[in-house]
């Protein structure tokens, strides 16, 4: 931090403002006052600081001076700052903020002065934390305010956990971030972090009983500008549009806002400063890891719920009030594996493979330390690829021609989406006889190579991943209505559209005031409209993880849950 000699005289105006209150205290007791120590008042009067200071010092000690001791300290604090000798202030100061006296909060305020004026910010920041005096408060956010305008943006950034709760810190670190023109993104998130500041606040913000969505999707690529209708958010997107569409016909109050995030950055941030986002009662992606710290930075602070709709990976996510997944995270999917694996008598030797995303290698990561502590036994731990995945299970002892029943494993757990993975996997199973367990994720159900019912053994198991429940009766009508307007049957990711707008609808109510963290919390268990259903008792993803078996054709829930 810059070192600010030319501030001393308007930090001293301040101070002597202090002064008053002193010279009434001492005037009770001004009979016994000692001539020294009222000539060192007269010196520091007339900002003779050095003189001041050395004469002061003769009346530091409480054991030959008592509580004159402590004004003292105080006054030598002050006169050791004007003569720019903040390190010495610090000497004098430190001590008094400990002491049971009258001038204590006035002592902590003057001693985080002498931080500042040290370059010592931190312990500055701490000592205005200690003030309960409302009036030193405030003016110790002022003193903040100023010096920490002028640090650099990683300091403040390194440090706004801890202090996030003062004013002055927050608006200062938004004054250096919207000074600079080239921002990082970490920088960048804690900028609209700050512009989001108060933007849906509950005080200020009137709810209606319309239920406004914003959604906020890469629609195109910057590159080439177009729209394909093949694209995972186009259908996405059909789904949600869908869904608000069925809800206005049914005479349920929904609008409708859609932005294309364009995958730029800074078209993202004109986004956020749209009128209609402040509004808004939730907002519904985007869906790539930068775009969605970054909405997920405003949300947090304009209090408006942001739905990722997507993903598994909610780690950074962990500790927020108003970022979700609309999907079990990582953590959750592991631990309904293991919840369903320890229902069911298999055994307790279990192999894993994993395919190189992001998802499946923490999956893997946290089955291997999870298993063990439940009493499982890792036989095998292997990454996957097109090329070794028939191999995967071939080295288990699942071959043509060996009894199954002399495996060397009780169970297998595949983790991967790649039907390039599946596709031998399951190539395999079929030129053999096993009743291994073989647990999957439940996108194996979508693919067209895969015939279940054709197996000798019905050994596959599928992992929810907000699995469609697809031979209800909701999924029936949807597929009809959803053929009849766009002339195809819904995606996957057409059904999670449709779902997660029913999700919302479900949850953001003026029951519970919009409030959807309080909605969610009220239940332990939410059924789905076309999807097995929920679980987000506080909780910022879906902990509702059944295993499913494949029974005459239908899905079944391996447990009761």
């Amino acid at each position: 931090m810059p070192h600010l000699s030319d501030a001393y005289p308007r930090f001293m105006r301040k101070l002597f403002l202090l002064l008053p209150v002193f010279l009434i205290c001492l005037e009770a007791w001004s009979q016994s006052v000692p001539e020294g120590y009222q000539r060192a008042q007269v010196l520091l009067n007339s900002r003779s600081y050095w003189d001041a200071l050395n004469s002061f010092k003769e009346f530091t000690s409480v054991e030959k001076y008592g509580n004159l001791a402590n004004y003292a300290s105080f006054h030598s604090g002050e006169a050791a700052l004007g003569a720019n000798q903040p390190a010495q202030a610090i000497e004098f100061l430190q001590p008094l903020v400990s002491r049971n006296w009258k001038g204590n909060q006035d002592a902590e305020y003057l001693l985080a002065t002498a931080y500042f004026q040290n370059n010592q910010a931190l312990e500055a920041l701490r000592a205005i934390a200690r003030i309960e005096d409302s009036a030193l408060q405030e003016k110790a956010q002022d003193l903040s305010f100023e010096y920490l305008t002028k640090s650099s943006p990683n300091f403040l950034i390194s440090n706004l956990k801890e202090f996030e709760s003062q004013p002055a810190y927050k608006a200062a670190l938004g004054t250096v971030l919207k000074s600079k023109s080239v921002l990082s993104s970490e920088e960048k998130a804690l900028y609209y972090e700050m512009q989001g500041i108060g933007a849906n606040s509950s005080s200020g913000q009137i709810k209606d009983d319309v239920l406004d969505i914003v959604v906020i999707l890469p629609f195109t690529d910057s590159g080439n500008g177009q729209i394909s209708p093949s694209s995972f958010t186009y259908e996405l997107f059909q789904g949600i549009r869908f869904a608000v569409n069925n809800m206005n016909r049914e005479g349920v109050n929904v609008n409708l806002s859609t932005f294309d995030s364009q995958r730029d950055m800074n078209h993202l941030r004109s986004i956020l400063q749209e009128p209609v986002v402040a509004k808004a009662d939730v907002i519904l992606g985007p869906i790539y890891p930068d775009e969605s710290d970054l909405v997920s930075a405003f949300a947090e602070n304009a209090e408006i719920p942001f739905v990722h709709p997507l993903s598994n990976l909610g780690e950074r996510f962990v500790g927020k009030q108003y970022s979700y997944l609309f999907r079990p995270s990582a953590q959750n999917l592991v631990e309904g594996i293991i919840k369903n694996l320890k229902g069911k008598t298999w055994g307790n030797r279990v192999a894993i493979g994993y395919s190189g995303s992001s998802r499946d290698e923490k999956m893997a990561a946290l089955l291997n330390e999870r298993l063990p502590q439940e009493g499982f036994q890792i036989v095998g731990n292997t990454r996957l690829d097109p090329r070794n995945a028939a191999n995967f299970l071939s080295d288990l002892g699942v071959r043509p021609g060996k009894d199954s029943v002399n495996l060397d494993v009780d169970q297998v757990i595949i983790l991967t989406d790649d039907p390039s993975i599946a596709q031998p996997t399951l190539a395999l199973v079929e030129s053999v006889t096993t009743t291994l367990p073989i647990l999957v994720m439940d996108s194996w159900l979508g693919f067209n190579f895969a015939n279940y019912e054709m197996l000798e053994f019905p050994n596959f198991y599928f992992i929810s991943n907000n699995s469609p429940a697809l031979d209800s009766e909701a999924m029936n009508s949807f597929k009809s209505e959803f053929y009849g307007r766009n002339l195809a049957f819904p995606t996957l990711n057409a059904v999670l559209g449709r779902e997660l707008v029913y999700w919302v609808s479900q949850n953001l109510k003026p029951t519970f005031g919009f409030d959807l963290r309080r909605s969610l919390n009220q239940q332990v268990y939410e059924p789905g409209k076309l999807t097995w259903g929920f679980n987000f008792q506080n909780s910022n993803s879906n902990q509702y993880v059944p295993v499913f078996s494949i029974e005459t054709g239908e899905l079944k829930p391996l447990l009761n849950q």
